[in-house]
């Protein structure tokens, strides 16, 4: 899968939610972590996280909003119930993203939705554990992004191979036929 993603909160008060947010994210290959103005001791992660994936990937800490940083061309995508949030099966995930979703109680803080390039909703009728919501953004993304054989339109398996990729002869040669024979017509 081309591109990276990484995955955190805001406003957590709960180790637990967010060890079981990092365990998942280790899982679908997130290549980082972090939390911005969490709330609850840190000693207390490995309880849920038990691949310990703040120690098998990189994990951030921001102390509040205005410290929070992502890396260039990374879009911040929002994970919160409102009105104008685009309902997640209809979203398409940018190549460079990090997913952020908000407090158990409270959500994302309106600073936090003013950073984000999008927000997302899952279509429930109400709101989930933060670690489950997490976890379907993620495996969301993977198959959006992945490289899956196509659903079966009947019950079962898919019925059809994984296409092979195919990507033509490197740009070199392309460029050095063109420059021998000219263009093609």
């Amino acid at each position: 899968m081309r591109g990276y993603f990484g995955i955190g909160v805001e406003g957590v008060s709960k180790a637990m939610n967010v060890g079981a947010l990092m365990r998942s994210a280790h899982a679908f290959g997130a290549n980082f972590v972090f939390t911005v103005a969490e709330t609850y001791r840190t000693a207390d992660l490995n309880r849920a996280d038990t691949s310990e994936a703040a120690a098998n990937m990189p994990y951030y800490r921001f102390t509040d909003v205005t410290d929070f940083r992502l890396p260039e061309g990374c879009q911040l995508v929002g994970v919160e119930l409102t009105d104008e949030a685009i309902e997640l099966p209809s979203f398409h995930h940018p190549r460079a993203a990090a997913y952020v979703l908000g407090s158990e109680r409270v959500g994302l803080t309106p600073d936090m939705i003013d950073l984000c390039d999008h927000v997302v909703k899952i279509p429930t009728r109400f709101s989930l554990n933060l670690a489950l919501c997490g976890a379907l953004v993620m495996y969301d993304r993977t198959l959006s992004m992945g490289r899956f054989a196509p659903r079966a339109h009947r019950p079962g398996g898919p019925t059809e191979p994984v296409p092979t990729p195919s990507f033509g002869e490197p740009l070199w040669v392309r460029k050095k036929r063109k420059r021998m024979f000219g263009s093609p017509s």
